[in-house]
This record gives structure tokens, sequence and C-alpha cells, in this order.
């Protein structure tokens, strides 16, 4: 698969004279086209609804356009929350799925109506004794240990994962939610990131389903939901095969009725908690190159940094480069792409082939839109950039303006101190 930015080198130059790099930018088109295809992979469950996972792209612009096909807000602080209550999001449209949650953010999931999910057993008295009583919708995350293996291979390690109940510990939950007036259950899992397999959903569903026939069977509990959460992934790299959001519902179907269907439960909705699938191929950061050096390698420089895109350097992430105006040119050029941050691991690529770069190229780093300026920070005391919205009519709007000097002393004690520097 071809990977082609959204944007042309024109529409850049365009947008530059307004608002300089780097910024990110997204798809408003590819947004809304990408949520409508979800909605319909799992129209046969009455019942379903995303809840976006807010930690992935926190700007309430971008939540407002899927709150428009009806999803949620999936929230693990309470910044989050607050977020999503500044969009209108209340009651059930919240799912808050933490762990170690200090009590002042369950007591304001509580109080704004919001289904807590909680992640381990201990949190059931920590919860009651904060709120007093227990709300009457409760779900809980389960941790299955082990390894999770699909066909294709291992796909991650639960075992060693700090989330969720044991199997022993959910069937006593659930139990002992029951005895302390919780009538309505959910069930929640989450045990592979950023699967690029149609297998995955499905996979986890049947597991989950067969555990909600048991846990019904055995504490009579009356299980309303259960949330399949993340994981589905995206192809950063162009020889990826994306996910099929169309199989992937119809897998699910398949394992519902063979399961939950058959077992008389088959009102149960189905949930999901996509970040990277619901925004990750819709966001992209525009960088200019500002400088190119020649030692014992070949470096392109960009005005871009790790807080900008945290990711390759954090975890060696792949996100693909297209040097605009360029595509069409030959990759026979080997290049490190850097920032400016006092760390070596500042680098977006390294060993990259791609056309021969010039200073004043603008290059586009590919599939930002989840845990892209999400994860940013202020090391070396660098700014986080803007956030642009491509919108359908091909007009740029600022959904979230580049963070400034001011900004960063805003937190300080000694703010007068920045009013006496000249600039």
């Amino acid at each position: 698969m071809k990977k082609l930015p959204f944007v042309t080198k024109e529409k850049v130059e365009e947008i530059v004279r307004t608002y300089p790099t780097p910024f990110h930018i997204y798809d408003e088109k590819g947004i809304r086209e990408n949520v409508k295809a979800v909605k319909e992979a799992f129209a046969w469950n009455p019942g379903f609804k995303e809840y976006f996972a807010v930690k992935a792209t926190p700007n309430p612009c971008l939540i407002q356009i899927l709150k428009e096909y009806g999803c949620g807000c999936d929230c693990s602080s309470m910044t989050e929350l607050l977020l999503s209550k500044a969009v209108g999001m209340s009651g059930n449209d919240i799912m808050f799925s933490s762990n170690d949650t200090p009590a002042e953010e369950y007591a304001c999931a509580a109080r704004m109506g919001a289904v807590i999910n909680l992640d381990d057993i201990t949190h059931i008295d920590f919860v009651e004794g904060i709120l007093g009583r227990l709300p009457e919708t409760m779900s809980c995350r389960y941790n299955p240990g082990g390894v999770f293996q699909m066909s294709n291979g291992i796909m991650d390690n639960p075992g060693d994962s700090k989330y969720g109940f044991t199997r022993e510990q959910l069937f006593e939950g659930y139990r002992i939610l029951k005895e302390k007036g919780v009538r309505n259950f959910g069930i929640h899992a989450f045990l592979a990131s950023n699967t690029v397999t149609n297998e995955y959903y499905p996979t986890l569903a049947k597991q989950l389903f067969e555990l909600a026939v048991e846990l019904h069977r055995e504490t009579g509990a009356d299980i309303k939901f259960i949330n399949l959460s993340g994981g589905v992934g995206i192809p950063y790299k162009p020889q990826e095969e994306p996910n099929d959001i169309k199989v992937i519902g119809e897998g699910v179907r398949r394992v519902y009725e063979e399961v939950l269907t058959a077992a008389g439960m088959g009102d149960i909705a189905i949930y999901t908690e996509m970040g990277r699938f619901m925004m990750g191929p819709y966001g992209q950061l525009v960088t200019k190159v500002i400088h190119e050096k020649h030692t014992y390698k070949e470096y392109i420089g960009v005005d871009a940094c790790a807080v900008n895109l945290m990711r390759p350097a954090m975890y060696g992430a792949y996100h693909h480069i297209t040097v605009l105006g360029k595509e069409e040119v030959d990759c026979d050029h080997k290049y490190d792409v850097t920032g400016s941050l006092c760390e070596n691991n500042d680098k977006f690529a390294v060993d990259r082939m791609l056309p021969k770069i010039d200073k004043g190229d603008y290059l586009v780093i590919h599939d930002t839109g989840a845990h892209g300026h999400s994860m940013g920070y202020n090391y070396n005391g660098k700014l986080r950039s803007a956030e642009l919205l491509l919108k359908e009519n091909g007009s740029v709007a600022l959904i979230r303006r580049a963070e400034t000097a001011r900004d960063y002393f805003a937190t300080l004690d000694c703010l007068e101190v920045y009013d006496k520097i000249e600039m």
C-alpha cells in the first residue's frame, strides 16, 4: 500500500503563511468516513457504542466530530473526564477505565455518571469508601494472564501487564459487587496493542463471550455489555495490509451468535474503545528541513523534534515520511531525520531511504493522529506545536494554538520574571 499525504506541497505552502511549521494537521473527511465505517461494521448489535480513547487525541474539536456519530469517550484521568464534559458528554457516554486511581478521580467520574470500570478487586472497597455506596452499573477489567496468542503468532503477554482482575478475582468480584447492590455488569479486556490483523477482535470476543456465559451462570450477574477495548491497529509501514473493520465486525457477530445468542444472552451490547484506529491515519506532522549535516552519516535536521512526536524516540516506532513535491522521486539517499533535542534518540527515522532532501523541503510524517501531539512534553524548554484541521471544504482551522514561552512559565510562582525578559 502506497502511503500518500492528504496535504500537497502547494497546500502546505499556503498554510505556513499563517501557521508556521511544525504542526499536526488532521483530515476531517477521513475521520468522518472512518467513524461511519465503524458504525456500519457493528450495526448488527443494537447497543453498540464506540468510546473513543481520549488519551490518543485529546482535542475537543476532533472528539466533537465523533460525538456527532454517537461515539462516547473512554477516559483514564480527571482531565480527560473534564474534557469529555466540556464537549457535552455525560452519564453512559463516558467510560472511566483507570488504574492506580486517586480517590478524587473516582469521585469525579461518579458525579458525572460515568460508567466506572474497575481495574482491581481491592478497588471495590476503595470506591465504596469514597462514594458511600456503589453505582448500580459497574464494569471490571479482566486479565487472563499468560500469553495472548492467535493463529498468526504471539500478540502480547498479559501476564506481565499491571492491568486487570485475574479470572478467580473476577468471579469473586462479581459476587461481592452483586452483594453490594450493583445490578448491571460489564466486562472489559485489552490484551494486545496495535494489532494489524482482522482476527484480534473476534478472538478476544470469543474469550470474553464464553467468560460472560460462565459469570452469568455462576454468579447470577446481569451482564449488560462487553467492552472489547482498543488494540485494533493501523499499518504504519507501507507494506502492511490495513485492518478491514467490516470483516472485523462480521467476525465478532459470528462468535456473538455462536456463544451469546446460543446461551440466551443475545441482548448484550458490544462496546469498543479505539483510539489509534479512529484517528491515527488521519493526522500528520508537517515539518520543515532547516539543516543538513555530513559527518559519519547523512543527517537531515527538521524544525520538529521528539516533543512533537515521541513514539520514534520512545519505542523506536516507525512512521513513514513523505518529502512533499518529491513523491515520485527515487528513494536513493540514506538519512537519519533528526530533531534538535539534547538526546541522541531524537530521530524520526534512522537509515531511512528517501529522495534527495534539500533545506527548505517540507516533510510529512504519517500516522500521527493518535499518540502524536498528545504525548508531547517540554524537555529542553521546547514548546508543543499547533493542531490544525483540514476541513472537508478544503479550508484549514486552528484547533489548538502552538504553545508560547508564556505558557511554559505560566505554572511558576515567579511569572513576573517572564515579563522582565526582553525577547
